[in-house]
């Protein structure tokens, strides 16, 4: 069975994005884009809520002709031959995603770390991050923390009904800027 590893880039003041949705703010130095080469490694399929799927979607099938960042032209074809899977209830077809999932989360979540061979990597967003946290699904929690102070945004969680003990089983700092605070449930 598979594990399901939450990846996600936050400010010091726990926001996923500024206000008005700015994600300007994450940088991914050599250091940290390794760390990432590291994770990917185990995973098989990368999993998305739909906001950001739709940013994902549109940056990283052209991102060669957007940027020249040495992260964005290593990740750019890992990101494009890596299979897809998009959570959402209203996203019908999308032409980079593989599966999108609008039935029931739990129930679907259970079935992909049953079947998969590899890890699951969620990708960012707060909301499925969030629905999953509560129903139990989520193995690991991969939280970039980076030295902004935001002060306002998009949540690292929404409000949960019940408190989750975590353990940390590691911290790190990656390029003298980010630090990486790893959970797993206990």
């Amino acid at each position: 069975m598979s594990k399901l590893i939450y990846w996600v880039h936050t400010s010091v003041d726990g926001f996923i994005d500024g206000p008005g949705g700015a994600f300007d703010w994450a940088e991914m130095g050599p250091e940290l884009s390794a760390y990432g080469d590291e994770v990917q490694a185990r995973v098989g399929t990368f999993l998305y809520g739909r906001n950001v799927w739709e940013m994902m979607a549109g940056w990283w099938p052209r991102a060669e002709t957007l940027s020249d960042d040495p992260h964005d032209l290593k990740f750019a074809p890992v990101w494009r031959r890596t299979p897809k899977i998009v959570f959402s209830t209203t996203l019908k077809e999308s032409e980079w995603a593989d599966r999108i999932i609008s039935g029931d989360l739990a129930e679907e979540v259970a079935e992909l770390k049953r079947r998969s061979d590899r890890d699951l990597l969620l990708n960012g967003g707060s909301q499925v991050a969030g629905a999953l946290t509560a129903l139990g699904l989520i193995d690991e929690y991969h939280v970039m923390v980076h030295p902004v102070v935001l002060g306002g945004g998009r949540p690292l969680f929404p409000a949960q009904r019940e408190r989750l003990d975590l353990r940390l089983v590691e911290s790190r700092t990656f390029d003298s800027r980010t630090t990486l605070l790893r959970y797993e449930r206990p």
